[in-house]
């Protein structure tokens, strides 16, 4: 109950630092441009707070006609603007600013030059895209701090491969150091598995650069070919998948988290628990744990543990799970935090003064890798099973946030130029169908009919809708 409550949490912390940010963009520029924001909403639904702003005050602008003849004002509204009503709703996912549009009631004559739909186009492409650009900035702002605080990352150092695996084929060895992956620099296994997710459902080869061990920073290139690579994939792992193996300190098969309903918990296995041996076969650490465990799906195994300096047999069974056509062993737990040592850690840090610039560059390589995802997506090249609803979010979110304050900065970061790029897609609906019709109104030099606009808010609507269920079943099925 703990972990969900927990979980609910991180998600809701994280949408609502999201959408603030978001909406807070459409707000700022809209007041720069003298329109009046009736409702700020993080959320939808019933208002659960409501704290209303100050008294605005707005010059007074005469409206002349196209001849440029003064046209006076015919009717005047009996009360003043009410503030803007900053409000909480019951349903986080999401958020709105409502602006003062005639379009969607009666506005007097006297208050005409505050709405949107009044303003210049440049004025109204300027508020529609400043939530998306608003998320770009909390991620460069997200990355500004921490490389100016310091991000560590384990260095990218391989450690025993499979003699069979491409990467082991393709001549890669053991204490091999990535330096780069088709060219771009990687300083850290991060840095490689981003550099590897960009290859998805290519053809072709990836060519990773390493430094020889012993060869005093000579560096040799390796071509690992891949063939519409893990394209049908649910969920990728594309270091696994070549062979890639990260070298890791002393890893004992200790147990650091159980799920209540795994197999681990009803076959009487504790936290703390360490696995010695498996049917009479000696374990070496944790990796060789979960190999023997997923190569016995539904098997019944007779373990070894330590437990409080005594040794205990335990049957265990591993449940039998579907992974892209294998059926592998699971027992639901984990392993026990690995600790690398000093040597094994490297710190990528900037001075303040000049940290935005790694973070605005890292904001951009992000977004063309998003766009990129998206792209590969619409045309097949992977699976649309690798869309992520809010459950998924969720659970990365906790999961961040319980590795520390960097991980979730991080993870607020990349969330949030997904956000923004989403959002500038040409769909009706989003602030990118908006921009659509904005900029075909500057080039034909008048608004997109209204009956188009409808048209394209029905069939954007219908889209959005179908991209959100199907993200909530990638989520159940992950479940």
């Amino acid at each position: 109950m703990i972990d969900f409550l927990q979980t609910v949490l991180a998600l809701l912390v994280t949408i609502s630092i999201l959408v603030t940010i978001h909406e807070f963009g459409h707000y700022w520029v809209a007041r720069r441009c003298n329109v009046h924001v009736i409702r700020f909403s993080v959320g939808f639904g019933k208002s659960i707070f409501v704290k209303k702003g100050r008294q605005p005050v707005y010059e007074t602008q005469p409206v002349y006609d196209k001849e440029g003849n003064l046209v006076p004002v015919l009717t005047r509204s009996n009360e003043p603007l009410a503030p803007t009503e900053f409000t909480l709703a019951a349903i986080p996912l999401g958020g709105y600013v409502k602006m003062l549009d005639e379009r969607e009631g009666y506005v007097p004559d006297d208050q005409l030059h505050l709405t949107f739909n009044r303003k210049t186009v440049w004025q109204r492409i300027a508020i529609v895209s400043a939530g998306p650009i608003a998320n770009f900035l909390l991620a460069i702002a997200a990355y500004w701090m921490l490389f100016a605080s310091g991000v560590t990352g384990v260095i990218p150092v391989l450690g025993e491969l499979e003699p069979e695996s491409a990467a082991a084929r393709a001549g890669l060895q053991q204490g091999h150091e990535i330096v780069a992956v088709d060219g771009k620099t990687t300083k850290t296994w991060s840095e490689v598995n981003l550099g590897l997710f960009d290859r998805l459902g290519e053809t072709g080869e990836i060519v990773v650069t390493v430094i020889e061990p012993g060869s005093y920073n000579a560096q040799s290139n390796y071509s690992v070919p891949i063939t519409q690579w893990l394209s049908n994939s649910d969920s990728p792992v594309p270091a696994r998948d070549l062979g890639l193996v990260m070298q890791l300190p002393d890893f004992p098969a200790v147990i650091g988290g159980l799920n209540d309903d795994g197999r681990a918990t009803a076959g009487g296995i504790e936290v703390g628990d360490e696995f010695l041996s498996v049917d009479g076969v000696s374990l070496t650490g944790w990796p060789q744990l979960v190999d023997v465990i997923q190569a016995s799906p539904e098997q019944t195994l007779k373990v070894v543990v330590l437990r409080d300096s005594k040794k205990m047999n335990i049957a265990l069974t591993p449940k039998g799970v579907e992974r892209e056509g294998n059926i592998l062993g699971f027992i639901g737990a984990s392993p026990e935090p690995v600790n690398f040592t000093p040597e094994m850690l490297r710190e990528t840090r900037y001075p303040v003064y000049s940290a935005w610039m790694p973070a605005a560059a890292k904001t951009w390589e992000v977004t063309l890798f998003t766009l990129a995802s998206i792209k590969k997506m619409i045309v097949g090249a992977i699976s649309p099973k690798n869309l992520s609803g809010p459950i998924t979010i969720a659970q990365v979110a906790s999961a961040t946030a319980e590795n520390g304050f960097e991980s979730f900065v991080g993870f607020i970061a990349l969330l949030s130029i997904s956000l923004g790029v989403i959002n500038l897609l040409p769909i009706p609906v989003l602030d990118g169908g908006h921009l659509l019709y904005y900029f075909v109104e500057l080039i034909a030099g008048r608004p997109v009919p209204e009956r188009v606009q409808m048209w394209g808010l029905q069939m954007g609507t219908f889209l959005i809708m179908g991209i959100m269920v199907l993200a909530f079943y990638n989520d159940l099925t992950r479940l």
